[in-house]
């Protein structure tokens, strides 16, 4: 590739961070800490990288606001769905019992999905929904 289409290629940023704004900035690095993920805090900001160089990053109401004063939550149903993979079935079940020991809202129940994984839905302190899910375990009548 050559002249101005090479010139537009170099030029595309890359995607290397997801941003939830929240209303709660401790409770929401609390709820993700319970995941394993350990957060920087900068003020009304905190993020962690992820595997793969990705970060997630959370940003509390008031410091959206403060660059963008007209900004409001959305209402409605959860916008983004995160996923967490486990390393079995049962590690869903007690991250799953975990987390609504500690008070937050199952959406699933743990359950045995048609497409072969254990998944679970959870909300996050901020209604974005947050997916647990395993491979199964296989038959062992099938060996």
């Amino acid at each position: 590739m050559s002249g101005p289409a090479a010139s537009l290629a170099a030029m595309r940023p890359q995607f290397n961070a997801i941003s939830l704004i929240v209303a709660d900035l401790s409770a929401a690095q609390a709820f993700y800490g319970r995941l394993g993920l350990t957060f920087t805090v900068m003020d009304d900001h905190a993020e962690v990288e992820l595997p793969g160089g990705v970060r997630l990053m959370l940003d509390a109401e008031a410091m959206v606001k403060s660059f963008h004063p007209d900004w409001q939550r959305p209402v409605g149903s959860p916008q983004i769905h995160l996923a967490f993979g486990a390393d079995s079935p049962d590690q869903v079940d007690a991250v799953y019992a975990d987390l609504i020991g500690a008070g937050h809202r199952g959406v699933r129940a743990p359950w045995d999905a048609f497409w072969g994984q254990r998944y679970a839905t959870v909300l996050d302190p901020d209604g974005n929904g947050v997916d647990l899910y395993a491979a199964l375990d296989p038959d062992p009548r099938a060996a």
